[in-house]
């Protein structure tokens, strides 16, 4: 099983990126996906994430509005758009799926000017 996160980089505050998340190894279309996020000196945070069945998306408080989960079944991929970016989004952001326990390596988001 691998996840593999590309995307991330520095970035201006008001920026956008868009991170994505290659997966390999297990039945893609059939689990729920999430993006995490952790901080400097804080705890991992769920940023979004796709329900089990794939189709219901849910947001942190702190990135509605900003941030879309979307999902390409037929390329195993999971990606997060990221908008109107802040500071505050500095963090390294994984990919993760719940019900296996399998997490990517991570790729660094810097938003800073």
């Amino acid at each position: 099983v691998q996840l593999v996160e590309s995307g991330g980089g520095l970035v201006q505050p008001g920026g956008s990126l868009r991170l994505s998340c290659a997966a390999s190894g297990f039945t893609f279309s059939s689990y729920g996906m999430t993006w995490y996020r952790q901080a400097p000196g804080k705890e991992r945070e769920r940023v979004a994430g796709f329900n089990s069945v794939g189709s219901t998306t849910t947001y942190a408080d702190s990135v509605k509005g900003r941030f879309t989960i979307s999902r390409d079944n037929a390329k195993n991929t999971v990606y997060l758009q990221m908008t109107s970016l802040k500071p505050e989004d500095t963090a390294v952001y994984y990919c993760h799926v719940p019900s296996r326990g399998f997490w990517g390596q991570g790729t660094q988001v810097t938003v800073s000017s």
